[in-house]
């Protein structure tokens, strides 16, 4: 069986409060956005020689680290602890979505891995379960159980869906090749509410979003990295009624209405995908 995990965008991102476990409370809204890897499963054989009960092979994008830490995999290995009928299993994962660019790419995979697994294999779990699960996998992976447009709270795991609709709407994303390591975006924030929450924002005309739906993480990212800065007000230059960092980047997008001229040559030798939503 095979699945197509998305990306998603974040349309406005507040640090509120640093909590006292470390983590902070944040208010975003999650919009999905149709980038996509392919995520396959297939049954391993029961004289398969392998050391583990399912196998990784990653293929279009290195990713680096422990396969056994992929969250595909721990997905599988904790529904595997309250579903022991589950087959050994071997995975591919074909990666499209860019990694560490703010667009839950691999929140995404945790959480379609736990799709795949409870239809592929009948495991009769509703869709609030199957997000109760993804919660575990990350903060933002009950996101993509859903795939709706949704204000989040807390740490991200605490959703609700709103009636917003950019259908139309032209989409452009950029990724350049500069990572921007979580830790290191969350070190320089410093957490505060904003005047507006962004779910009211949203709400408003797309062309009233530039003074109004801020990232937090834009400013010292920015500083750190202004050649992610300048991709952003490229993104305006081109003609983008909105533009800003997905997460804590490193990807950026613009939302146009209408399609904006070619992103590989306004953006030689970075990652470049655009569509209507």
């Amino acid at each position: 069986m095979t699945k197509h995990p998305i990306a998603k965008i974040n349309l406005g991102l507040n640090i509120v409060e640093k909590r006292a476990d470390g983590y902070h409370n944040l208010e975003t809204v999650f919009y999905p956005v149709a980038i996509c890897d392919a995520l396959e499963v297939q049954p391993m054989s029961e004289d398969f020689p392998s050391a583990t009960d399912c196998d990784l092979k990653v293929t279009n994008l290195q990713i680096d680290g422990d396969e056994q830490r992929n969250l595909v995999v721990r997905a599988y290995t904790m529904l595997k602890a309250d579903f022991p009928t589950l087959p050994r299993l071997h995975i591919h994962l074909w990666k499209g979505i860019p990694m560490q660019a703010g667009m839950g790419g691999g929140s995404s995979d945790g959480a379609y891995m736990i799709l795949l697994l409870n239809e592929m294999f009948a495991l009769g779990m509703t869709q609030q379960q199957m997000a109760a699960y993804a919660a575990r996998l990350g903060a933002d992976c009950a996101f993509f159980i859903y795939g709706q447009p949704s204000y989040a709270e807390g740490i991200g795991e605490r959703l609700r869906p709103i009636s917003l609709d950019l259908t139309g709407w032209h989409i452009a994303v950029v990724r350049p090749d500069i990572p921007v390591p979580t830790r290191e975006a969350f070190s320089l924030i410093h957490p505060h509410r904003p005047a507006v929450c962004c779910a009211e924002v949203v709400m408003q005309p797309v062309e009233t979003w530039r003074d109004t739906l801020t990232n937090d993480f834009e400013d010292s990212v920015f500083a750190l990295h202004p050649e992610i800065g300048q991709v952003k007000a490229r993104l305006y230059e081109m003609g983008a009624t909105y533009a800003s960092m997905s997460g804590s980047g490193s990807a950026l997008y613009g939302l146009f209405r209408e399609q904006p001229p070619s992103l590989e040559a306004a953006f030689p030798g970075m990652f470049t995908w655009q569509s209507v939503l």
